[in-house]
């Protein structure tokens, strides 16, 4: 996850624009994320674009470094897994505000009953993957800086509305919004305001005193239409998809990658011949995407495992036709990569990892991006944060650079048109 509010706080003082005298509240990002979705059973954990639902507004949450802390409130074990692996906080919540009538107001009530340190929440909405950093920032400084009590995200339609004739009346519908006379242009008419639901922000005293997310002096922040994505039905997904790959918030990109021979570069197998020789093959995609990284400037590095003896004698041919570094780790590579990590001052956000095993599942859940190949075992498929559609040996490892580079690519992007850009 990215820095909190308050480690950029401690390190560069107080916002720009604010008091140092004035009392420092703890806000914090809540995602509701119930595992009795009747619409689509566990919703929230499907993946889409080959990331778990309920992680693209964890992300946009974290790079914010707007929150002190970032939550998820859910009654199920493997959405609870996800939101850990994704670096969220959960919050168990009871039976109580679990059923099918349970409202969000009721839920996040019970949140801040159990956590009484925190003074504004986010309720962000699971459904909502098309939501960036910037949309969260320029909502919180109007509650942080301009003393709002509630700012919610809206977005702007040019529709038409019309009175609801009940079925056998002999009314006739009436324009609610237009004159039909004078019906104007598109461009000639700002529109309506319309809740998207992508978040609501509140106070712990309007949450908790009032019963309300809205109230007192209340915002709003505007999303552009292509960010207002809601997924609710099945119907909905296909569509999703291709508005969370043209418009999602796919992080700051990473710029070093660690990728696990076995089982990920290769199939796992090994080849013997009647020459005596083994040998494991590798698919001429892979090298050709571990090239596509190199020459977008990520670096690669092969991992081997100690007691992989077939493949660390073909340690030298691998960096020669690949030309990456080869490593040697333990069976769990955590405690040799951390090393890696610190030697070269960055964080595990800016690095990439790729495994299929048990063993890789720490790794997995710390690098900003991590995947596996398609038949990876479930512990390392529930520790990653995209899965390949491609075998391991087959396409997978070509599969992941691609989704890395149009992560970095989405990242540049959004910094060039200003999308990331802090609005404080």
């Amino acid at each position: 996850m990215g820095a909190t509010k308050r480690d950029l706080e401690d390190e560069n003082g107080p916002p720009v624009g604010t008091s140092s005298k004035k009392p420092r509240r703890h806000v914090a990002a809540l995602v509701l994320a119930r595992g009795g979705s009747k619409g689509i059973p566990l919703k929230n954990i499907k993946k889409l674009a080959g990331v778990p639902l309920l992680a693209w507004v964890l992300r946009a949450a974290a790079d914010a470094e707007m929150f002190d802390s970032v939550w998820v409130s859910t009654d199920h074990d493997e959405i609870e897994n996800v939101a850990k692996s994704w670096g969220a906080k959960v919050h168990r919540r009871s039976p109580e505000v679990s059923r099918d009538c349970s409202t969000s107001l009721e839920t996040i009530q019970e949140f801040l009953r159990n956590n009484t340190d925190v003074d504004v929440v986010c309720n962000i909405q699971a459904t909502s993957p098309c939501l960036h950093p910037s949309h969260l920032k320029g909502a919180l400084k109007k509650i942080l800086e301009d003393g709002y009590d509630s700012v919610f995200s809206v977005v702007r339609r040019h529709q038409f509305r019309w009175k609801e004739v009940k079925k056998g009346s002999v009314e006739c519908t009436q324009p609610l919004n237009l004159d039909p006379a004078k019906r104007p242009r598109r461009q000639d008419w700002d529109g309506e305001l319309y809740e998207n639901g992508s978040f609501y922000i509140s106070t712990r005293d309007l949450i908790l005193n009032e019963g309300r997310l809205q109230g007192g002096k209340v915002g709003y922040h505007e999303m552009e239409a292509e960010h207002s994505v809601d997924i609710d039905v099945d119907i909905d997904w296909p569509v999703a998809e291709q508005r969370v790959r043209r418009y999602g918030y796919f992080g700051r990109g990473v710029s070093l990658m660690f990728c696990k021979v076995s089982g990920c570069l290769t199939d796992g197998r090994v080849s013997l011949s009647a020459s005596g020789e083994d040998t494991v093959s590798i698919h001429y995609k892979d090298t050709t995407g571990i090239g596509m990284l190199k020459k977008d400037d990520v670096e690669v590095v092969l991992l081997i495992s100690r007691d992989d003896l077939v493949t660390q004698s073909l340690a030298d041919k691998l960096k020669k036709v690949t030309g990456c570094e080869v490593m040697l780790v333990e069976e769990d590579p955590l405690k040799d990569l951390q090393s890696v990590v610190r030697k070269k001052k960055m964080d595990w956000k800016d690095v990439a990892f790729m495994g299929n095993e048990t063993a890789d599942a720490s790794c997995l859940k710390l690098a900003g991006l991590s995947a596996v190949p398609a038949d990876a075992c479930k512990d390392a498929s529930d520790a990653a944060k995209y899965t390949c559609r491609l075998l391991g040996g087959a396409g997978a490892v070509k599969e992941f650079a691609e989704h890395v580079l149009l992560q970095k690519q989405k990242a540049n992007c959004s910094r060039r048109s200003g999308g990331l850009r802090s609005e404080w």
